[in-house]
């Protein structure tokens, strides 16, 4: 006997910076691959660092807070992109931020530029 809790076949977290730094996003390949279409090699257009959004940002010392994206998204280079979950929670992915630059050390501190503007600890 073989019980599933459930099955959800979809590109993984890791590849989301796809959407922003490469030429074809994981998912445009998932719908490739599904329909039985040509695959190609992703190639990375420029370097870029990804930060996953926790519910963590929506609190500080336990208290609820909105996390302030205008920070965010007024630093160059950054791209926020909020999941639609309508409930943060400690730990849980409420979305990303892919940051791309000319050089992967610019994308690094930007990305702990963005991270500090979320009161989040960057491990880019």
């Amino acid at each position: 006997d073989l019980v599933a809790n459930e099955i959800a076949p979809r590109p993984h977290n890791r590849g989301h910076y796809s959407l922003d730094a490469c030429d074809i996003n994981q998912y445009d390949l998932q719908v490739r691959t599904l329909a039985q279409l040509p695959l190609v090699q992703p190639a990375l257009m420029q370097p870029a660092v990804m930060l996953n959004v926790l519910g963590d940002a929506w609190f500080e010392n336990g208290v609820p807070r909105e996390p302030n994206f205008a920070a965010v998204l007024a630093i160059a280079g950054a791209q926020l992109h909020l999941y639609g979950k309508h409930e943060p929670k400690l730990g849980r992915k409420m979305g990303h931020i892919t940051v791309v630059a000319q050089t992967l050390n610019a994308a690094r501190t930007s990305a702990a530029a963005c991270a500090a503007a979320l009161g989040m600890a960057a491990t880019a």
